[in-house]
């Protein structure tokens, strides 16, 4: 077997560079534990390190650093003032689901976040949750239903991932159509600053027009600019009545189409519209071992939701979709059916494991531009590789797809096509307007592509707010800004 390809890594499986400032220190982990020892109890060092240092797709591998578990904000100031002080670089971690080699380290101290986990308040007058930044996404989701109210942040990692890497990569998930991005689900933070000190600004304003809106600097900055420490919350009336169908559909412009029509009808009640390719399905429908709904080239699976408790939700969705000519289509008639649909899409990433490595596209574009983009890209990656294969699925209600794409190759050796894979991707993805990346952030892995979707000025000004609250440069240092 041949294939043919245009670049390629020396190593199929690259090292992170790291990038560190002149007079920078890379403390030996023994010696910085040490130091760091005389501020932080035992408990803040985990007693077996590994679980934090490899990230989740197997492909970078911390190295070289001491892995730190802060119990309190104060231990998170403490440790980044000593940092500071002695040039050591910071990479803050989450739960450590990223995808672009986000937080992982090769210096320094690898900040991990978890026993930052308490829910601070519930304040059903503002309909808020303040939290920790180490708070796991499904706590947080139980936490406000305990109280009768909703958190719409919801991602297939959600049982992993936590809040602080949800705000530090502005993370989106199934419900971005009705509810918005992450940056639209925080009303504060609180901001350990790389001198140690502590931007505090958690009070539930739902209106403040004094000046700059600092948190927005945070939101989506990867821990290049601070850690995040706490966050208030938006919370929503839960769901009280829901319609899910899954529909097919012999194109993807036929999907586009739809799309437009039902957002105009159903207006806020629209809260998911996925779109998953029948690849994409079957995979799905054998790993999960449940039969797909029917047979068509796309899917989509629609979801509408109401505040207000009423019986007829699912009798409007099916004659919608019966006017609208829509026959090939499912209408799940209980939570079992529904729970079924839903499984079938969040199940895709994992199933498409058993293809081995891929070369992983998070991007987004205008949604009326998805089958343009589609069919030039399809058409051009086969003519190059043909044995490629292409999952593709993703939240088409916001334009946000997965683009993943496998070579006949097991191991991470596929890496060494990833470079041309990606040239032929992103070129497509730009010539429609769109971005490369859409939920998973720039991490290491992509920041070499960021000149292409960013200008120049755009990139200055990155840079300057970096220096600024950085001039170090020791958060989260080789990471988004080349």
């Amino acid at each position: 077997m041949q294939l043919r390809f245009q670049a390629a890594y020396p190593n199929p499986n690259p090292p992170i560079p790291l990038q560190l400032p002149k007079g920078s220190l890379k403390m030996p982990p023994e010696t910085l534990r040490q130091h760091l020892a005389q501020f932080l109890s035992p408990a803040e060092f985990p007693a077996d390190a590994s679980p934090f240092l490899l990230d989740q797709r197997k492909r970078y591998t911390s190295a070289n650093c001491l892995v730190v578990q802060p119990m309190s904000v104060e231990s998170v100031q403490k440790i980044v003032r000593f940092c500071a002080a002695n040039r050591i670089a910071i990479t803050p971690q989450g739960g450590n689901t990223g995808t672009v080699g986000g937080s992982v380290a090769q210096s320094g101290v690898l900040l991990n976040l978890s026993k930052l986990n308490r829910i601070r308040s519930v304040n059903l007058a503002d309909n808020t949750i303040t939290v920790d930044s180490g708070c796991i996404l499904h706590n947080v989701q139980t936490a406000a239903a305990a109280h009768h109210r909703f958190f719409p942040l919801s991602l297939t990692s959600e049982g992993s991932c936590q809040i602080g890497g949800n705000i530090a990569t502005n993370a989106g998930g199934l419900n971005v159509l009705r509810y918005g991005t992450m940056r639209d689900l925080v009303l504060g933070l609180e901001v350990v600053l790389p001198n140690g000190e502590l931007l505090n600004h958690l009070p539930p304003l739902h209106k403040n027009t004094t000046g700059y809106e600092t948190r927005h600097l945070f939101i989506g900055s990867e821990g290049t600019l601070g850690v995040i420490t706490g966050a208030t919350l938006k919370l929503f009336a839960p769901p009280q009545a829901v319609a899910t169908a899954w529909i097919g559909v012999n194109t993807i412009q036929a999907a586009v189409d739809l799309l437009a029509r039902v957002k105009n009808h159903f207006a806020e009640r629209l809260c998911s519209f996925e779109l998953i390719s029948a690849f994409a399905l079957d995979l799905s429908a054998q790993f999960s071992y449940i039969s797909a709904p029917l047979a068509a080239p796309w899917h989509i699976l629609l979801e509408l939701t109401d505040s207000l408790p009423r019986d007829d939700l699912g009798d409007l969705l099916a004659e919608y979709l019966i006017g609208q000519g829509c026959e090939n289509a499912v209408l799940a008639q209980s939570q079992r059916e529904r729970a079924d649909l839903w499984t079938l899409r969040e199940n895709i990433s994992a199933a498409q494991r058993s293809l081995g490595a891929n070369i992983k596209h998070d991007i987004a574009m205008p949604i009326e531009r998805v089958a343009a983009f589609t069919a030039a890209c399809d058409a051009e990656l086969l003519a190059t590789y043909p044995q490629m294969q292409i999952v593709m699925f993703g939240h088409l209600g916001d334009g946000s797809l997965h683009y993943n794409t496998f070579l006949p190759i097991r191991s991470n050796e596929v890496y060494q096509f990833e470079d041309a894979v990606n040239a032929v991707v992103y070129r497509n993805v730009l010539a429609q307007g769109g971005t490369i990346a859409a939920e998973h952030g720039i991490g290491s892995l992509k920041k070499h592509w960021l000149p292409h979707v960013r200008s120049a000025d755009e990139l200055a000004l990155m840079r300057a707010i970096k220096a600024q609250l950085d001039p170090l440069g020791l958060m989260n240092a080789g990471k988004v800004l080349a």
